[in-house]
């Protein structure tokens, strides 16, 4: 049985003051590119999917266990009836946010060298900036949008942050911090990273030869030493019906 959130009684208007927020905040766009309002607002998609759209974002150093959990939320999610999706670093790195070597082939070297993403601080913040914009706007159609990225800096977080919670409202941007120690991540080393950057085969390599920014105060702190995946993706589903993402039994 689902039951559905009472309609906004003032949908027009919440849909007019995001028009005008995002042309201020496109105040230095060309001026024949303006924001067009739609037909559907976000809240009519929320009723029809009894949930609400907002951005659960896992950071953590690699290895820390970021995919895993979020993997198991999604499918736990999945099994409530949620709509939800999940984007996750290496998958991204494939196509939107692609290297220059791989975009040089189909594209050409002129291209690839503009637009392709390595892994350098400049690199790192447009990756983060981009996953940030197609997350806002999954939320933004009602969907329960995972992301799993390293995301080391704190201004990028927070830049996402601002944009998610501008566009749509205060707690749509969920931080959850996996906390996993340097030491056991080093230890696991699934990819074989951390062994190829300590011998300097990596360069700016989080954790060893980049920094990580943990956040001080994100809306879930995971610790992962005494916990199954499974168990801590309990956690956070627990956080989303309790805080009014999932309308439903």
């Amino acid at each position: 049985m689902r039951y559905l959130p009472e309609r906004p009684n003032k949908t027009a208007s919440a849909n007019k003051a995001l028009v005008s927020f995002m042309n201020e905040s496109s105040s230095n766009q060309r001026p024949e590119v303006v924001w067009h309002d739609q037909s559907v607002s976000r809240e009519d998609r929320e009723r029809q999917l009894a949930q609400r759209g907002c951005v659960v974002w896992f950071t953590g150093l690699s290895g820390c266990g970021k995919s895993t959990i979020a993997n198991a939320v999604d499918r736990k999610l999945s099994e409530l009836g949620a709509v939800t999706t999940l984007l996750d670093g290496d998958n991204i790195r494939h196509h939107l946010c692609a290297g220059p070597d791989r975009l040089t082939a189909e594209h050409g070297p002129e291209f690839a060298e503009r637009f392709g993403l390595g892994f350098g601080a400049i690199d790192r913040e447009e990756n983060i900036r981009r996953i940030g914009a197609v997350a806002e706007l999954f939320a933004s159609t009602g969907i329960i949008t995972l992301t799993a990225f390293v995301s080391p800096y704190a201004r990028d977080r927070q830049r996402v942050r601002q944009l998610i919670e501008s566009v749509g409202r205060g707690g749509d941007f969920v931080e959850v911090f996996v906390d996993t120690p340097l030491e056991t991540c080093e230890q696991r080393d699934p990819k074989g990273l951390y062994k190829k950057a300590r011998a300097g085969e990596i360069q700016n390599f989080t954790g060893i030869s980049d920094p990580y920014e943990a956040p001080p105060t994100p809306e879930i702190h995971l610790h992962t030493a005494d916990k199954s995946p499974e168990a801590l993706a309990d956690e956070i589903v627990n956080y989303l019906k309790q805080n009014g993402m999932l309308i439903r039994t």
